[in-house]
């Protein structure tokens, strides 16, 4: 592996990212669904460097409980903060949480790393939701106290309060806007829709502007398909994505 370092820091030369670090992920018997993921997200910039601030923030609390979120932190932390550019690091403790959390992932059998990026994605936003919710709570803390785990917009007081928006919403939620268009008086519907991922069909040799554009393409329903029109009572629809 030394001699694998060397060659890619060689191939790369002055070409080679300041401050980042190109380290490999043991394989703890067919967790390749996982080590992708977490390469992929550690090196989505916005999404490491808020994981890398809420660790700083909150290693200190020696009263925390370990979860998804801690684990991963700390994972992260110790790519980064690795003296050599390249290596490898094992991710035992963050898989030994994942198989404690959640009993699909206990098999050595191979996962869909997209269904794992899901569960990862939901368990971060549900600990950080609680953490938020549970800062609220407690009387020391003013209003004008920040959490870097916060939400993004304050909420106005009443009876109604919309949730809670993490920072991994900021980084990967979208939305989602699907419009529906009577045939016969032109009607037009919209639905809003949130999102943290987008399952695109992958056609060989293709772009993902290519993939996105055939995701949102009009389509004209039939049959059992066809949806209501309040306006004109009739059924004949089209509908697209934005």
């Amino acid at each position: 592996m030394g001699a694998a370092s060397s060659r890619l820091e060689k191939a790369l030369g002055e070409q080679f990212p300041e401050g980042e670090r190109y380290f490999g992920l043991e394989n703890f018997g067919n967790t390749c669904y996982c080590n992708s993921v977490l390469q992929a997200l550690y090196f989505c910039v916005p999404f490491r460097e808020q994981l890398l601030e809420y660790y700083a923030n909150n290693k200190s609390a020696s009263d925390g409980e370990e979860n998804m979120l801690t684990c991963l932190a700390d994972l992260f932390s110790q790519i980064s903060n690795q003296k050599k550019k390249t290596g490898v690091i094992a991710p035992k403790r963050f898989i030994q949480r994942l198989k404690k959390q959640n009993e699909l992932f206990r098999s050595y059998m191979h996962q869909d790393a997209h269904e794992f990026l899901n569960f990862l994605l939901n368990e971060l936003v549900d600990i950080l939701e609680k953490e938020c919710k549970a800062n609220k709570e407690t009387p020391q803390n003013s209003s004008s106290n920040k959490s870097s785990n916060g939400p993004i917009n304050g909420q106005p007081n009443g009876s109604h309060k919309e949730p809670e928006t993490t920072w991994v919403h900021k980084c990967f939620q979208g939305i989602l806007t699907n419009q529906t268009k009577c045939l016969r008086c032109e009607t037009v519907t919209d639905r809003d829709e949130t999102f943290l991922d987008l399952s695109l069909d992958i056609e060989q040799n293709s772009s993902i502007t290519s993939c996105l554009k055939n995701f949102s393409s009009t389509e004209t329903l039939n049959a059992e398909d066809k949806f209501f029109c309040d306006k004109c009572c009739r059924v004949y629809k089209k509908h697209r994505k934005e």
